[in-house]
């Protein structure tokens, strides 16, 4: 009798789970990236790091065509085909360590590490691994 109250239980439990998602709606697709729009443009990016780090108008009208330049040089990188992927991983690298320095420049001592101590924590967040649902 237990066993059949058991059974019937679960089996009642999954045709309600199933019947639950057969209603739920379809997720919408993915939009199509566009070159030059959202996380990173360098205008979003800009007004991100401002309100980040606290920036001046003059300190954010600075960094925007840091951020193009790194943009630019970094899609046309990616575009060529010509280096290996170890090639275009170095020269990724600097293009990286070129801007970072530029962008160090035009911030204050506490600005510059402010912007070191959140690339820390965001470094920290991609180590850790993802917790386990609770299915």
């Amino acid at each position: 009798m237990k066993r059949t109250l058991v059974l019937s239980t679960l089996a009642f439990a999954l045709a309600g789970g199933a019947a639950f998602a057969q209603d739920a709606p379809a997720a919408p697709p993915a939009p199509a990236h566009k070159v030059g729009h959202g996380k990173h443009n360098p205008q979003n990016m800009a007004q991100h790091m401002k309100a980040a780090l606290g920036l001046t108008d003059e300190q954010t009208a600075k960094l925007e065509p840091i951020l193009a330049a790194r943009q630019q040089k970094t899609e046309a990188l990616k575009a060529d085909t010509s280096l290996t992927e170890d090639q275009k991983r170095m020269q990724l690298k600097q293009i990286s360590k070129d801007s970072r320095k530029e962008i160090e420049d035009i911030l204050t001592p506490e600005q510059v590490q402010k912007m070191k101590s959140m690339k820390h924590g965001h470094d920290k967040q991609a180590e850790q691994p993802a917790e386990p649902s609770g299915l």
